[in-house]
């Protein structure tokens, strides 16, 4: 009885104590005084051994504060521990209570103190729990397990008091944040002073080791080291956000203590601009606390750093604009005192800092400015722009990005000069994507219109001086020359020796026609005018001494016979081979045939030469389509009967020899072909057959229709002869199968 009277006695003086205790707590403003007033309570009250409290961080359960004789609380007792753990939720006791999961390591580390007896106390609140205090004892004594309620109970009284030691800490820590922002952020600070503030703050307050800002680059999808920093740590310019990625990835520990590093998002108006991030806690791991406090400086600088960057971004690009506004005027002034192209394209290099280079409509090098070290840069560039002409020539408004040979990475950057609804060169850079902001697009979109503009005055003067040339060669084929000196002058203006012998030559072109395509007659003319141009361009740099104009569908060279140095026939072979190497890189079914005249020895062949080479080239697109060129002194008896001028008198020979064939009921036309063919076949029945693809008694067939409907006699010489003599005439001056019918 008197032992249970005891017993009733110890519990009531314990529940009175911890009572007291609990209305202390409440009285203190910081934690530590909170946590020192419960253990001495606890050691003075129960003569024990060894008090420690230890608090809750994330999973891990820090010593915060202990008493007693030790070796080595501070690592044994840090360790991670279930939320659902019993140490958080129950008061227990030891060492012979059961050990339930994860706690096996707190077990180990009170054995390790020699503690014969122990118990804990969970500081627990509803759901949120703080941790736990452990009350241990060297010798044994015997617990009152009936007081295990009243110790929960001051478990959750501790709790409140707790939470009321750090929110009264908090509010200090937010008035001396606001004091240290007072003092040391000045809004209208650079945004360099403003980080090297706030990272001296964040690691003198959560005793890092380092501390960075990174910014959000939305453009380029990235964080961006933005320096200064604190601390030895070497941080990475760059991090990239890809499709794959979260901040989590990039920054493990956002928001989240308890780890060696820890992050807070820099916020404004729910969009994250950067993070503020340290590292290296120096004495263990990151707490609520140093989470707190970043937390505290995110929210009051987020704005002020936005403000910083969007005011530096501000005089930057107002620096660049009045930059590129200078740049501008240089190139219009440069434009209008009618400065090469070159000159722009240095002053380009110079307003953008990086190589360029132009190319006319073909593609081809016109001109270009490198920067130091990238002067062997042409044959790459060259090299990845030919094996990518299709896409550039498709270019219209974008531009492109390729990559040089032997790179992955993009760093030549293409864009279209276009004008009057057609492509007139190409602007090209080396430089990188990513660095072609809105203000360089700008900018370069104004260099593009002005070399736009600078390429048109160019086309314009090109075209009125070949206009001049065109009246020329049509005055200097005309007839009867109305003004000789007028000719002679022109030429002695162009430094072309018009009183040498000279060749005239003409050059036609067929474009192919597929079934159903009816293509515009205007998209035709730009077709041959853009193959012409790039002729033009080849004779110009390879015969640099031959005259070239148009007149018509007809393209007209008109080259010295000092060119002929090692024959007449291997030198417009070479010149036909050159310029059909041209049209099969553009168009492999374009066809070009040349027909060349004879040679000049004064003004007034020149006329002579031009209709020799006009009936050549008739009779190449007839008769020699294979070779594609001729001369017109090889030709014999076309020759003879080039010199046959009544024109009248020609188609009424045609037409009374070859007439009556196409008029024939049946097919007129295979008729007309098989009497040609039979006739150059010398009258050979199996050869002209076998040349026709016909059956030996169907050509006997048609060849007995001839003679019914020409009423004559194959075999006689001299008909065969008037025969062959319509075709030839039929083929020197083009006419068709209507013109005679």
């Amino acid at each position: 009885m008197n032992n249970m009277n005891k017993r009733e006695r110890l519990k009531q003086k314990i529940e009175s104590h911890l009572r007291h205790t609990a209305r202390q707590l409440v009285k203190f403003d910081t934690l530590e005084e909170t946590l020192n007033y419960l253990m001495d309570s606890f050691w003075m009250e129960f003569t024990c051994d060894f008090v420690a409290i230890l608090l809750k961080s994330d999973n891990l359960l820090v010593p915060k504060a202990w008493k007693g004789e030790t070796r080595q609380v501070e690592t044994a007792l840090y360790f991670q521990v279930p939320s659902e753990s019993k140490l958080l939720q129950e008061a227990l006791w030891g060492p012979n209570g059961s050990i339930g999961e994860g706690e096996e390591e707190f077990h180990m580390a009170l054995e390790a103190e020699n503690l014969s007896t122990w118990f804990t106390v969970p500081l627990k609140e509803r759901e949120k729990t703080f941790g736990l205090c452990i009350i241990g004892f060297r010798n044994f004594v015997p617990l009152i397990l009936e007081a295990e309620t009243y110790f929960v109970e001051f478990g959750r009284d501790v709790a409140v008091a707790i939470g009321l030691a750090k929110e009264k800490e908090r509010q200090k820590r937010k008035i001396k944040g606001m004091e240290w922002l007072r003092e040391n952020i000045f809004p209208g600070s650079s945004i360099e002073q403003m980080v090297e503030k706030i990272v001296d703050r964040a690691v003198k307050g959560t005793m890092a080791q380092s501390a960075c800002v990174y910014l959000y680059d939305d453009q380029h999808f990235r964080f961006t080291y933005q320096p200064p920093s604190f601390g030895l740590e070497t941080f990475r310019e760059h991090l990239i956000m890809d499709e794959n990625s979260t901040i989590m990835t990039l920054f493990p520990y956002l928001e989240l203590a308890g780890g060696t590093e820890l992050t807070v998002p820099l916020v404004v108006n729910l969009k994250t601009i950067g993070v503020l991030h340290v590292s290296g806690k120096e004495n263990g791991y990151f707490t609520e606390e140093d989470l707190d406090l970043l937390e505290f400086l995110s929210l009051h600088v987020s704005t002020l750093i936005e403000n910083a960057r969007l005011y530096q971004n501000e005089i930057e690009s107002r620096s660049r604009l009045q930059r590129i506004m200078y740049h501008q005027q240089e190139l219009m002034k440069k434009a209008i005192e009618e400065e090469s192209l070159g000159q722009m394209t240095k002053t380009v290099n110079s307003l953008f800092g990086c190589s360029i280079l132009l190319l006319d409509r073909f593609i081809r090098p016109i001109s270009h400015c490198f920067l130091h070290g990238e002067e062997d840069m042409l044959n790459p560039i060259l090299q990845a722009v030919k094996e990518h002409e299709m896409k550039i020539a498709a270019l219209r408004s974008k531009e492109l990005w390729l990559a040089l040979p032997g790179n992955e990475e993009p760093t030549l950057g293409i864009w279209p000069v276009t004008g009057v609804g057609q492509s007139l060169g190409y602007f090209v850079v080396i430089s990188r994507p990513e660095l072609w902001d809105s203000v360089n697009r700008l900018t370069i979109n104004n260099a593009i219109s002005l070399f736009a503009n600078e390429f048109i005055k160019q086309k314009l003067v090109l075209d009125a001086k070949e206009q001049v040339k065109e009246s020329f060669i049509n005055q200097l084929f005309s007839h009867q020359i109305e003004d000789l000196n007028q000719i002679v002058q022109y030429a002695s203006l162009t430094h072309w020796n018009i009183m040498d012998p000279h060749r005239v030559a003409v050059l036609s072109m067929t474009l192919p026609e597929k079934q159903g395509d009816h293509l515009h007659l205007i998209d035709r003319e730009e077709t041959k005018s853009k193959l012409w141009d790039q002729i033009k361009f080849k004779i110009s740099s390879e015969y640099t001494n031959m005259m070239t104009s148009r007149k018509g569908d007809e393209f007209i060279l008109i080259s010295p016979l000092t060119n002929e140095t090692k024959g007449t026939e291997p030198y417009w072979k070479r010149v036909f081979g050159s310029l059909k190497k041209i049209t099969h890189s553009v168009n492999p079914s374009i066809q070009i045939y040349i027909g060349v005249g004879g040679k000049t020895n004064r003004i007034e062949d020149y006329n002579d030469s031009y209709k020799q080479a006009v009936q050549t080239n008739n009779l190449v697109r007839h008769r020699f389509v294979k070779t594609g060129v001729a001369l017109f002194e090889e030709l014999e008896s076309y020759t003879m009967l080039h010199q046959i001028n009544d024109m009248s008198s020609i188609r009424l020979f045609v037409k009374k020899k070859l007439s009556p064939l196409l008029h024939f009921d049946g097919n007129g036309a295979d008729l007309f072909h098989t009497l040609r063919v039979y006739l150059e076949r010398n009258g050979n029945i199996k050869e002209t057959s076998d040349a026709l693809f016909i059956h030996r008694s169907t050509l006997l067939y048609r060849l007995d229709k001839i003679r019914d409907l020409l009423q004559i006699d194959l075999n006689d010489s001299d008909q065969r002869f008037n025969l062959m003599l319509a075709y030839k005439l039929f083929d020197l001056h083009r006419f068709t199968l209507p013109q005679i019918r």
